[in-house]
């Protein structure tokens, strides 16, 4: 799924137009449908309160949904490869706030304060030759 107009895959047996956008952090990629349903998040075919046990992981997955109050109105399907948990849970948040923006213009104010449409461009810092770690040096000696 790559970033496009509104597909009306499944709209006429679903009721609606279904929208899709990937989202990244850190490592990880998240590829969003979202669809109209009861509220239902999936990742990777687990519901996310199974595949994110972590409140704070929980939180941050139903922000964009919770701005715009689509909580209980559409169902979010991801899929997401790389990176670790933290990583994930971030793409998902990405996905699903331009899926949503994808679905109604006016939700981009909202979404743009809180600061879900913005890519953290923060990865991790490459090791460097002669030092142990990105930045860290071997200790100094004197004599």
């Amino acid at each position: 799924m790559r970033d496009r107009a509104p597909s009306s895959s499944s709209a006429s047996s679903r009721g609606g137009l279904s929208y899709t956008a990937v989202g990244r952090r850190k490592r990880s990629v998240a590829r969003v449908l979202l669809q109209p349903g009861n509220g239902n998040i999936i990742a990777n075919g687990i519901p996310f309160e199974q595949r994110f046990p972590r409140g704070s992981h929980q939180a941050a997955i139903t922000l964009p949904l919770r701005l715009t109050n689509r909580l209980g109105s559409l169902n979010v399907l991801a899929k997401v490869l790389g990176g670790g948990v933290s990583g994930q849970a971030g793409a998902i948040v990405h996905a699903t706030a331009r899926a949503l923006l994808k679905a109604d213009d006016n939700n981009k104010q909202v979404l743009r304060e809180a600061g879900l449409l913005t890519r953290d461009a923060r990865e991790k810092e490459r090791k460097k030759y002669g030092l142990k770690r990105a930045r860290k040096r071997p200790q100094y000696t004197k004599r």
